[in-house]
């Protein structure tokens, strides 16, 4: 008998539903298995239900009526559930009102939305899910334990094809032989990508990389050891005073969850536009912020707006900060860069693994741009994601000199797994010091004041974006110094509190 080693366990609610997830290893596996467990439905009235699940979809037709929202199935199970209480009480009789509920509401979810699927897409731990094919399980990346093997299968090929295409549908994109490609994303957020076979040789697949519900910020970075408390003070020295920055990794290296992070430390008077293919960035409600999307063609080929068409817009809406999801095209660095030489400060990320790659990659093609105009940007912070560990880490933090090369200030011993300083803050100084006048001193105790204030929301744990947000205004203000720490936290339950009166009372 193989030797089972339980990892984890802990539950998830859906509605009524409550599901128990174990991950566990098996002696004879090479990867831990995830599983799902309904915990208030036995194994024995679970096997009555898919009974009854059957008999009513012969009965009802539930084509057009897919959705993948909780208003979606509610308006479904008002519409049927006379029907579905008929067919429960032939099998179950005197249930209390709870129970039948309960059944109801499992028998509804197993034929809308994408089935067992949407339970795992409630499993805040889970940052990927995906479909490789019928005959084999879905897998999901788990932030803790990483590629797991689930119990849950999609019987046939058909069905897959079939979550695909209404996934599309909600987004009014189609997904057929022809077009066998879809990237589109779940009216949560989830990004979403599908193939059909024979593209993907051994069956359709669905990969859906999830929307996290609650934004990273600072502290979370510095308690997973992501960032270091060092670090995070320079970065914040560098936002305050309008330095662009670009966010250099892998894929899932964290590299949009580091952008969210750090404009954090926006101040509150400036206007903030953010451009993104999906949103997924979340600031603080101190901030005055306006978010903004591209949107793909329709089926005929028009209404597409597109990343550059953002970009070019957002310069005609006095923004002092722009944020923008990802650079890809020549055109969209050449505008960006053009904005930071004209006095706008920029944030964005980019795919590059390193320091030297990231130059590499923004002066030669496809962005292939003029080496001598990489000056107007100030730091490059790039973010490292090891694949054998799982492990998140900033790998380096690098200035980019008045010649567009790379100078490294920190660095990531891998050995230790400490970010350390590796070079002198050189560029960055003199910068402050010709826009700013402050000395290396003032520059220094400024530094040594952002850290204390990080120490003090990582000890106190304040991870909320809205709270931290609360403390930068605080901050900038000038109503939070090192000394008065403390009386934030009457401040921010004082906030929080008329805001929670402000919703109720309309």
């Amino acid at each position: 008998m193989p030797e089972t080693k339980v990892l984890d366990s802990y539950e998830i609610v859906l509605g009524t539903l409550i599901t128990r997830v174990d991950i566990f290893w098996e002696g004879d596996q090479f990867v831990p298995t995830y599983r799902i467990s309904l915990a208030n439905i036995s194994p024995t009235t679970k096997l009555i239900l898919e009974k009854i699940r059957r008999e009513f979809i012969s009965q009802v037709a539930l084509g057009a009526l897919d959705v993948t929202t909780e208003e979606g199935v509610d308006i479904i199970r008002r519409k049927f559930e006379a029907e579905i209480r008929i067919l429960i009480g032939k099998y179950f009789a005197n249930l209390d009102e709870k129970t039948l509920n309960m059944l109801i509401n499992y028998i509804i979810r197993q034929n809308l939305g994408l089935g067992d699927i949407e339970i795992l897409l409630r499993d805040a731990n889970l940052e990927e899910i995906v479909v490789n094919a019928a005959d084999e399980p879905v897998w999901v990346y788990h932030r803790k334990h990483g590629w797991l093997r689930t119990n849950i299968f999609l019987d046939t090929e058909a069905k897959i094809r079939h979550y695909s295409t209404m996934i599309g549908r909600d987004v009014g994109k189609d997904i057929t032989l022809l077009n066998p490609l879809l990237d589109a994303h779940l009216l949560s957020g989830d990004r979403v990508n599908a193939t059909l076979h024979p593209i993907s040789t051994k069956g359709n697949t669905i990969t859906i990389r999830k929307f996290a519900e609650k934004p990273w910020t600072i502290t979370d970075l510095i308690k997973s050891n992501t960032m270091n408390v060092e670090a995070a003070a320079f970065i914040w020295l560098a936002m305050q005073n309008e330095l662009s920055i670009l966010i250099a990794g892998g894929t899932g290296s964290g590299k949009t969850s580091t952008l969210n992070v750090i404009s954090n430390f926006f101040p509150p008077n400036q206007r903030i536009i953010s451009i993104e293919d999906t949103r997924e960035i979340t600031l603080p409600n101190t901030l005055h912020w306006v978010p903004m999307a591209t949107r793909l063609p329709n089926p005929e080929g028009k209404g597409e707006v597109t990343m550059l068409d953002l970009v070019v817009n957002s310069l005609r809406q006095r923004p002092d900060r722009i944020i923008v999801g990802e650079i890809r095209r020549q055109r969209e660095a050449e505008v960006l860069f053009e904005a930071m030489h004209t006095g706008h400060s920029v944030y964005a990320t980019i795919h590059a693994n390193n320091a030297k790659e990231t130059i590499d990659r923004l002066t030669n093609p496809p962005i292939n741009l003029p080496k001598n105009v990489l000056g107007a940007l100030s730091l490059l912070l790039v973010q490292n994601r090891n694949r054998r560990t799982g492990r998140r880490r900033t790998l380096q933090i690098a200035e980019i000199t008045d010649t567009g090369d790379a100078t490294i200030i920190m660095q990531l011993d891998v050995h230790s797994d400490v970010l350390k300083k590796v070079g002198p803050m050189k560029r960055i100084r003199e910068t402050l010091k010709l826009y700013t006048g402050l000395s290396d001193q003032e520059i220094d105790k400024d530094l040594a004041e952002k850290a204390e204030i990080i120490r003090w929301l990582v000890k106190n744990d304040i991870n909320n974006v809205h709270d931290i947000g609360l403390v930068m205004a605080k901050y900038y203000i000038g109503d939070v110094n090192v000394k008065n720490l403390d009386q934030l936290h009457a401040v921010i339950k004082r906030v929080r509190e008329a805001e929670k009166t402000a919703e109720k009372t309309g």
